[in-house]
């Protein structure tokens, strides 16, 4: 997909960026092309040290937009290998962004690059480089089918009503 826009999927429970999980970080994930970006304001609920968010709460954001650019390029794959290097402690409380691109396609391996970066100062706090496996056509399909997996361009109101949560469902 070359379109830019956000990403809608079914229900589900994901830490990361699923709306039913309610001790999640809730990412609302958006693409363009092979990346993928979110951003986000943590709150003290992420918090390893005091004010500094937890080096694995950052470790997941980065894992999710390269996770993600995969499959906004049709590329659903699993984490095989994630190295993370941090810069600078990750502020509580600040918004940030998280971009995550598709770099590499070699047969079944993929190979990705994200960084997280302080919106209000530009500080570069981390990246990340990581190997994800991709998933053979009968377990790709199976998510596809699960996730309901679709763009939204951007702009574009309307949400599909079929993947609508019930109030009692979100819960």
């Amino acid at each position: 997909m070359t379109e830019a826009g956000r990403f809608e999927v079914a229900p589900h429970a994901c830490f990361a960026c699923g709306e039913l999980n309610a001790v999640g970080l809730r990412l609302v994930l958006h693409v363009a092309g092979d990346t993928c970006w979110t951003e986000t304001t943590l709150s003290s609920d992420f918090q390893g040290w005091e004010d500094v968010t937890h080096g694995g709460i950052v470790a997941t954001i980065l894992d999710e937009v390269m996770g993600w650019a995969l499959a906004s390029a049709d590329s659903w794959g699993f984490t095989a290998r994630l190295t993370i290097e941090y810069r600078r402690p990750t502020p509580i409380g600040r918004l940030l962004r998280a971009e995550g691109r598709l770099v590499e396609r070699r047969r079944r391996l993929l190979t990705t690059k994200a960084q997280l970066v302080d919106l209000a100062t530009g500080e570069l706090l981390a990246t990340a480089d990581a190997l994800y496996v991709a998933a053979p056509p009968e377990r790709k399909q199976a998510l596809k089918d699960r996730y309901r997996f679709r763009l939204i361009p951007e702009g574009r109101a309307g949400a599909d009503p079929a993947l609508d949560v019930p109030d009692e469902a979100a819960r």
